[in-house]
């Protein structure tokens, strides 16, 4: 794993208008006089300013809704028509848009920088209509970053999926944050890596292969919806690394091991709906095809009572057991015959001491293991796709509010989260690293990146360097 510093980020300066106004406390015989100026200044406060009435106007249908809730006072410009340090990212990320999917020119970038300089003469017209203009391009932006083409994902639900917000609900979202100028800066309506990772594309240190990869993660991330609130998991498949997150920011992270380049993790998405404490594990039919069937015939059946597997008439709950015995492992082993096999809870199971499930069609989740010697090695990538965690107990605590029970002795004794957690599962082999300002380039174990770099290359080559 390589890591790359990533450069001071563009800052633009803020021009920052304060008004001080500074009044006496009344003394009694002045009491009259004083609330009487204070109801007036109320009223000058309340009135209508003359850019407030250039800007409804100008609002057009889309926009005088958003603009009319704030009075219709102006977000990115000042009276005077100088932009704020928000207006001024804003058309940075805007010019750069290519990092993003999406075309400056369809953006009206060139246009809209024309309007914005012409705002600075002063003429409440001018005024009026590059900020009307300003937050119509931040609404077309953010609905195109959510909307633009994004890594395949097979997401369990929709509800997982990226939203394209209205034009209204991407300007009022802003208006909601602390800050205009960081909820731009640290493009807060996508996931937390985006922005750091984006910022990195702006850094000539890094070649053209290195800013293509970085590319073709964003393209990964912008499969994640933002979660700015909450709690949700990511997997990094690349890495074989698991992060919690708690209304935006990381609070724990833990190793993981991953599938094989010939089994790999799929890019996924779904909702931790429960732990299974005590689990059986039910073996794959292809490896009852191999290991199990394989084991057999070298050892004997012995080895599946060793083992703690039993052989199943079927996958239905209420299966009958079958007499190992009777089974044509040879059969088995070409394919011919398909059999399911389990492993009873406790001792060496491979399941170890809990599982948490997050239904989806290809049997993936996250599990516990015996098996922590894999934990220590560089590359994780030894599973069957299934994610297999460094401390199960501590992702227990975290999902279910209390310990992992030190005995049980029900097998799979099924417990139902207090509320569903998100899951998200990518491949991120461009990294950035919120502690050390850093990128860090992990190892293309699957082979992902091959596909869409020529693609991604072609695409900045035609871009400026910056």
């Amino acid at each position: 794993m390589q890591t790359k510093s990533v450069g001071r980020k563009l800052r633009l300066m803020k021009l920052v208008v304060v008004a001080a106004l500074a009044a006496p406390l009344p003394h009694t015989a002045q009491a009259q006089d004083w609330s009487n100026s204070r109801a007036q200044s109320w009223q000058a406060q309340n009135q209508r300013s003359p850019l407030a009435g250039e800007i409804k106007d100008k609002a057009g249908k889309d926009l005088r809704p958003f603009y009319a809730a704030r009075q219709f006072r102006p977000l990115w410009l000042n009276e005077f028509g100088r932009p704020s340090g928000a207006a001024s990212m804003l058309m940075h990320r805007l010019r750069t848009a290519q990092y993003d999917g999406l075309k400056p020119s369809e953006l009206k970038f060139d246009r809209l920088a024309e309007l914005v300089d012409e705002a600075r003469r002063g003429d409440r017209d001018d005024i009026a209509r590059a900020e009307v203009e300003l937050s119509r391009a931040f609404a077309a932006y953010v609905r195109g970053m959510r909307g633009v083409d994004r890594e395949t994902m097979i997401y369990e639900s929709d509800a997982l999926a990226p939203v394209v917000p209205t034009a209204r609900a991407a300007l009022e979202a802003a208006t909601m944050a602390t800050s205009l100028e960081d909820y731009v800066d640290q493009m807060r309506w996508m996931h937390p890596l985006y922005a750091p990772l984006r910022e990195a594309m702006d850094d000539p240190s890094f070649s053209a292969e290195q800013r293509a990869v970085m590319a073709t993660n964003l393209a990964r991330i912008r499969a994640i919806p933002a979660m700015p609130m909450g709690r949700h998991i990511l997997v990094d498949a690349a890495g074989a690394r698991l992060y919690m997150y708690e209304d935006g920011q990381v609070v724990d992270s833990m190793k993981v091991v991953v599938g094989k380049p010939e089994l790999p993790t799929p890019m996924m998405a779904g909702f931790v709906r429960h732990a299974i404490v005590n689990p059986y594990w039910n073996v794959p039919t292809d490896l009852a095809a191999t290991n199990i069937a394989d084991n057999v015939l070298k050892k004997g059946v012995g080895y599946l009572k060793s083992g703690g597997y039993q052989v199943l008439a079927n996958w239905t709950d209420n299966a009958s057991l079958v007499d190992p015995k009777t089974i044509d492992w040879r059969a088995v082993r070409v394919g011919r015959e398909e059999i399911r096999v389990r492993q009873l809870p406790g001792g060496s199971n491979f399941m170890g001491k809990v599982k948490f499930e997050f239904p989806n069609p290809i049997g993936i989740y996250m599990h516990d293991t015996p098996d922590k010697q894999l934990m220590k090695l560089a590359d994780r990538h030894q599973s069957s796709g299934c994610v297999r965690l460094e401390d199960a107990a501590r992702m227990h605590r975290w999902l279910m509010g209390e310990p992992l029970p030190a005995k049980v002795t029900t097998a799979e004794q099924t417990v139902p989260l207090p509320e569903m957690v998100p899951i998200y599962i990518t491949y991120l082999t461009a990294l950035p690293s919120a502690d050390t300002q850093q990128i860090a380039f992990q190892h293309d174990a699957y082979g992902r990146d091959l596909a869409p770099l020529n693609a991604t290359g072609r695409m900045l080559a035609s871009v400026d360097q910056p």
